[in-house]
């Protein structure tokens, strides 16, 4: 390969696919893909897809099996209540989650863009099937579009955009059903519009943008907006499994000629690989920015190879190493560190969760406070009482001296008939004090240690040791 061949096959580093050279925006037609990679895609996405359209009606117990409202703070994870005295739970599987995604992408590249992104799938599994439907291939596409309007591209193009929109509002409206549940979903879209003016214009706004990105904006989603496309230059190594083009088997390329002689390698430059693309790069150059790693290019290059009576895997998951050595190495230093930190962290978020209680209690003195003196002979104490219900359940709870005859008495939240019990609202917290009385004659040092146990529905759920301030006498 001369100078010239060289410096014409490095000229993608210096441009993007979806860009021309005058800066304008270029719109991929891929090719539609088949072979059993897509194949094997399109199963997850259904079921991904599926469960993203049945988990809002499912219920345990009467409650929603997911519920993500931000807003609210509310959160009901596999049928599990969250809230934000929960917020180092969250913030540990968020850890883990990018942790995780580190180390998938050390050892798999981004798979996860490929096979389980919500952008991809969507994409891919959804709206380019339907514009596939209804324009045709890519040649019928480019051909449509470059085509004068007549009735037939208005009808596919006013066809096709209504059913994509129709398609982003029923989307949007699932979004929304995981965020204030099925139910309520359910009674504003029954309610006459005009009583939700306010949440209908703000998922008219939603579905529009949701519409205009996988209408026009599309794969720049990937190359522009997602930084996980930025960060795997950082994370991936000679090791790191992609999509790779063996171009030691596959170099130099060149057309088939039959009955002459050719020193090729098995790559007949067929450009299928660059066809199939849905971000328009040509896999041969190597790794790149745009590759979401979709495998629409091993399919078209082994189904070519195929043909072609030569081995398949010219395009396949492989690393850089691999290609050069023929051996693949996956436990790197890199991989085996990220796996430590990774086991480590899913080790304490599943204890944690294990050791979850349904409630918390926090049982303080109120500072800058000694004791109150009392009528009949009696002094108190100030304490600080907050009790959080995790649960779906109206709880009943009531306060016990474990350790010593004395009297407790609520301020501030009413109590029963029997003036002991008090209630706590499920998923609520309740914060307000009470006084701890004794009897001066049973008060003989400044500081005495006492015990406040917590009891519900007539079960002892968690004692608390603390102090008493007195009068020495």
């Amino acid at each position: 390969m001369n100078s010239e061949e060289v410096k014409d096959r490095e000229i993608f580093r210096d441009s993007v696919s979806t860009v021309t050279k005058e800066g304008k925006r270029k719109f991929i037609y891929p090719k539609k893909p088949s072979g059993k990679f897509y194949t094997a895609r399109t199963v997850v996405s259904y079921f991904l897809l599926a469960f993203l359209f049945i988990a809002p009606f499912i219920k345990l117990n009467g409650h929603p099996f997911i519920i993500l409202n931000f807003l609210e703070r509310k959160f009901i994870i596999f049928g599990i209540p969250f809230g934000p005295h929960d917020f180092y739970l969250l913030a540990l599987a968020i850890i883990t989650l990018i942790v995780s995604v580190f180390l998938f992408t050390v050892v798999w590249g981004r798979l996860f863009c490929g096979w389980i992104c919500p952008q991809t799938i969507f994409m891919e599994m959804l709206f380019r099937k339907i514009e596939y439907l209804i324009e045709g291939d890519f040649q019928k596409q480019l051909k449509l579009k470059i085509s004068p309007m007549n009735w037939e591209k208005f009808l596919k193009r006013t066809l096709k955009h209504v059913i994509f929109f129709a398609l982003s509002f029923i989307i949007s409206n699932f979004f929304l059903a995981y965020i204030i549940g099925v139910d309520q979903l359910l009674k504003i879209v029954t309610d006459p519009p005009s009583q939700h003016l306010a949440g209908l214009t703000a998922m008219i706004i939603f579905s529009l943008v949701f519409y205009w990105i996988y209408s026009s904006f599309r794969e720049q989603v990937c190359t522009f907006v997602c930084p996980y496309g930025r960060l795997q230059g950082v994370l991936l190594d000679q090791n790191s499994v992609v999509i790779a083009y063996d171009y030691k088997r596959g170099e130099p390329r060149g057309k088939i000629r039959k009955n002459i002689e050719q020193n090729l390698g098995d790559c007949i430059d067929c450009r299928l690989c660059v066809d199939v693309c849905p971000t328009g790069i040509d896999i041969r150059n190597g790794t790149q920015l745009e590759c979401v790693n979709c495998t629409a290019c091993i399919d078209a290059c082994d189904d070519v190879m195929l043909k072609v009576k030569r081995p398949k895997g010219l395009i396949r998951y492989a690393s850089k190493n691999e290609i050069e050595t023929g051996k693949r190495k996956i436990l790197t230093p890199r991989a085996i560190g990220y796996s430590v930190v990774l086991i480590l962290l899913v080790s304490i978020t599943v204890y944690l969760l294990g050791t979850r209680s349904d409630f918390d209690l926090n049982i303080l003195r109120t500072p800058g406070l000694l004791f109150q003196e009392q009528p009949d002979g009696k002094i108190s104490n100030l304490y600080d009482l907050k009790i959080v219900n995790k649960t779906f359940n109206p709880m009943k709870a009531k306060l016990k001296l474990m350790n010593k005859d004395g009297e407790i008495k609520l301020i501030g939240i009413a109590a029963d008939q029997t003036g002991e019990n008090f209630y706590v609202e499920p998923q609520e917290v309740l914060q307000t004090k009470f006084l701890v009385i004794f009897s001066k004659r049973n008060v003989n040092r400044l500081k005495t240690p006492i015990q406040i146990g917590m009891m519900s529905n007539g079960k002892l759920i968690k004692v608390v040791n603390t102090s008493f301030f007195g009068k020495a006498e």
